[in-house]
């Protein structure tokens, strides 16, 4: 089973919205620029909520090859829920792709197991591929082993809505942002239980043909090692994703590596 490797740009909560044009302007020429092929390596930027109508505009327009999504979205479809934004709005922008679940919202805003599964559920109702981040911090993988918590918070989502299409990312929280990314061997342990747990709710020919990415401190330097593993099918990318030719190098990981 081939899975096409996919290079996801989180920007977070950086860049305003004409910012995201000249940067999603600048990646589209650097890449055109490499003779990049976006069928076989799919490139894909997170912009802030405020951006997301610019960026499709320009993409539309321009007619890029770059895709877009959001970096999150409300479980609900409309209703007294200030501040949320539904998935209804981001497919009406002809969003592609949408995270759910980072570590940063579990964190930081105290998204349940249950909430993201919610939020999944109400991705793949409005037509979206929910990007769905997993992970554990170092000291729940020293007292719980490789791949459980991970594991149990995928489950959690794949019980509640039917085999569909989706993208998992394991976001080891140890390593993000803190410049220090997981190993090869590390990251390709958790992602082979994961794909492994999907194999176990959802059949085997879901699970190969699911894509599993890395996200944690990826650069240009690393992403080499990352891919060369059979579990490993492209990385969610965070503050290296505002450096355009830092991510665009990332996204051309066979040109500049020879794989």
């Amino acid at each position: 089973m081939t899975r096409t490797p996919l290079i996801a740009g989180n920007w977070k909560m950086n860049l305003d919205h004409l910012q995201a044009i000249a940067t999603v302007q600048k990646l589209a020429w650097t890449l055109k620029d490499a003779r990049h092929d976006h069928d076989e390596v799919e490139v894909a930027v997170f912009p802030p909520f405020t951006d997301l109508r610019s960026v499709q505009t320009l993409i539309s327009a321009d007619k890029l090859s770059i895709r877009f999504g959001a970096q999150d979205l409300s479980q609900y479809d409309s209703g007294a829920y200030t501040g949320d934004v539904s998935g209804a709005f981001l497919a009406a922008l002809d969003a592609q792709y949408v995270i759910v679940g980072h570590s940063e919202r579990r964190t930081m805003h105290g998204e349940t197991d249950e909430v993201v599964a919610a939020k999944t559920a109400a991705a793949v109702k409005h037509g979206l591929v929910p990007i769905v981040c997993v992970g554990e911090t170092a000291e729940e993988r020293e007292q719980r082993g490789a791949g459980v918590v991970p594991v149990e918070q995928l489950k959690a989502v794949l019980d509640a809505v039917k085999p569909s299409e989706i993208v998992v990312a394991y976001e080891p929280c140890w390593a993000i942002g803190s410049g220090q990314a997981a190993t090869a061997d590390q990251a390709q342990e958790e992602c082979a239980a994961l794909r492994r747990g999907i194999a176990e709710v959802w059949g085997d020919s879901v699970a190969l043909e699911t894509r599993v990415l890395y996200g944690g401190s990826v650069k240009s330097g690393n992403i080499a090692g990352f891919l060369r593993e059979p579990d490993i099918d492209g990385a969610l990318v965070g503050g290296a994703s505002l450096d355009v030719q830092e991510f665009a190098a990332i996204a051309r990981f066979r040109q500049h590596v020879g794989l």
